[in-house]
């Protein structure tokens, strides 16, 4: 039992770690000024595969809750953060968007009767301390936009992941993860042609850009996200998302020469003090109501 919960949580713990290549690629790797394009282009051709390979469509209620779950998981979540990535340095984006865990945390209180326990909260509490000392720097700047931008993105994430468990779809991961990577990238084809001019010229980079973030950062994530939401308590699964800055870190680090400080190095042993934490919480006995 306690041999599958960890190969559980070990697979669903890759997905928030490709997803800190994001800053990466997005930075790197793809045309500035596009967030919405960039973001329909990531879910609709991945969600539009994943269908060809399951063929499988909704059916019944399961049409606006596949819409609805594919806004929040996929194209409102998604455009929020490019924007949040765009306007934002990646730590202070990074750090806004760890308060997600504690409105996980609330929220399944509301939708699923899970008890608020003290220990998750201290670890929610201390996994944005983790993350702040990672990626916070003095020169780091606060753009309003993007600061709102990022916490949009935290609570509609935050929103999916409770209602994808909540609801509990009678189909495979990789069915349900195809049927909210179309439904999102649909959504955000009328919105990025109207906000947004036509893409330029596409170069190599920004071809091999997007195929990572559809294929890899995308379509192969989510299903590992999916499927640990399936079988774990989405207290336990939202806090993994703070490994998503510390790659992004290290990413910098390794690939751009970024220095590393004693400081960050600090805020990574924080991160998996805070997630290691969270996964202790559902062994303590719960705070009353």
């Amino acid at each position: 039992m306690i041999a599958t919960r960890n190969l559980d949580l070990a697979l669903t713990a890759i997905a928030p770690a490709v997803w800190g290549s994001t800053y990466l690629v997005t930075t790197e790797l793809l045309p500035p000024g596009y967030p919405l394009t960039v973001a329909m282009l990531r879910a609709l051709p991945a969600g539009l595969l994943l269908l060809l390979i399951v063929r499988r469509l909704p059916s019944g209620i399961w049409w606006p809750r596949t819409f609805l779950l594919g806004a929040l998981n996929f194209s409102f979540f998604w455009a929020m953060l490019f924007v949040s990535a765009y306007r934002l340095p990646g730590g202070v984006a990074a750090t806004v968007g760890a308060i997600q865990p504690l409105i996980v945390i609330l929220l399944s209180r509301v939708f699923l009767g899970s008890p608020i326990r003290a220990l998750s909260i201290v670890a929610g509490l201390a996994g944005i301390v983790g993350v702040g000392l990672l990626v916070l720097t003095p020169g780091a700047t606060l753009d309003p936009l993007g600061v709102l931008a990022g916490l949009a993105g935290a609570v509609s994430m935050a929103f999916g992941t409770v209602l994808s468990r909540h609801w509990a779809p009678p189909v495979p991961p990789l069915t349900f993860t195809a049927w909210q990577l179309a439904a999102g990238g649909v959504l955000l084809v009328p919105v990025a042609l109207f906000f947004e001019p036509a893409l330029p010229s596409l170069t190599v980079a920004n071809y091999g850009g997007l195929a990572y973030l559809g294929l890899v950062g995308a379509a192969f994530t989510y299903l590992l996200w999916f499927r640990g939401l399936s079988r774990l308590e989405p207290s336990a699964v939202a806090p993994l998302g703070f490994l998503s800055p510390v790659v992004a870190i290290l990413l910098g680090w390794g690939v751009l020469d970024e220095r590393l400080t004693p400081i960050q190095a600090l805020g990574i042993l924080v991160v998996l003090i805070s997630v290691w934490l969270s996964q202790l919480a559902p062994r303590v006995r719960p705070a009353r109501a």
